[in-house]
């Protein structure tokens, strides 16, 4: 008989969570409550993200092990360096459109995607108050690529990226790793470890190693404004 494992459910009187070194490996580390920008923030400063689908109650995760990116370790192949010169890069002008992009590109592809629209506006709302990012490749005028997520102290949480022109997220990547390294940042959470990231320089990390990382990075007095 398999064991029964209890998945505790958030109050909607309390932004506190379960210790997240305490769940399984998949790091499911509870379930509901809601997305306040003041929950989505705790969440993140513990190392804890949500993720679900459509008709899903929210569901908190922090797995084990964790994928993180070195800003100095990124990967830059030939061809890579190549597409850098053809590409336009900004941070910030256009945050609603590449987090709507991010999704978009994705369902049109014929995958499932968790950006809806609750996360969207809580997201949006962290990016007017200088948590949330974007870095964004265009190719004559016309947005091609980019990425979003949160930087809070020295880390950034890095959420999704999309691509409709070849290596544009990559070129974004390459990017964001030269704005964390010239903002003081430590290091680039990719949350989930992915071959495509690996590729690029990503590492796995055990989950205990990863929460005493972000305690260190909320103590580095790191930029906090606008990118634009």
């Amino acid at each position: 008989m398999s064991e029964t494992i209890y998945i505790p459910k958030l109050s909607p009187y309390s932004h506190r969570f379960p210790d997240p070194s305490k769940s399984d490996k998949k790091g499911l580390v509870a379930w509901g409550g809601d997305l306040s920008s003041e929950r989505v923030l705790n969440a993140y400063m513990q190392g804890i993200f949500p993720w679900y689908n459509e008709n899903d109650p929210i569901l908190w995760w922090s797995p084990d092990p964790r994928l993180i990116l070195y800003p100095k370790s990124i990967k830059i192949s030939k061809s890579l360096r190549k597409s850098m010169k053809r590409y336009e890069v900004r941070f910030d002008t256009n945050f609603d459109k590449v987090i709507r992009l991010c999704r978009d590109v994705r369902v049109q592809s014929g995958e499932e995607s968790w950006i809806n629209e609750e996360l969207m506006e809580v997201f949006n709302a962290l990016h007017v108050e200088y948590f949330a990012h974007s870095v964004e490749t265009y190719y004559e005028g016309k947005l091609v690529g980019g990425l979003y997520g949160l930087y809070i102290g020295g880390m950034f949480c890095g959420e999704s990226m999309f691509s409709t022109k070849t290596d544009a997220s990559k070129v974004a990547l390459n990017a964001l790793c030269q704005k964390i390294d010239k903002i003081g940042g430590d290091f680039i959470d990719c949350q989930i470890p992915t071959e495509h990231l690996k590729s690029m320089g990503a590492v796995e990390i055990r989950r205990d190693e990863f929460l005493s990382m972000v305690k260190e990075a909320l103590e580095i007095k790191s930029y906090f404004g606008s990118w634009a």
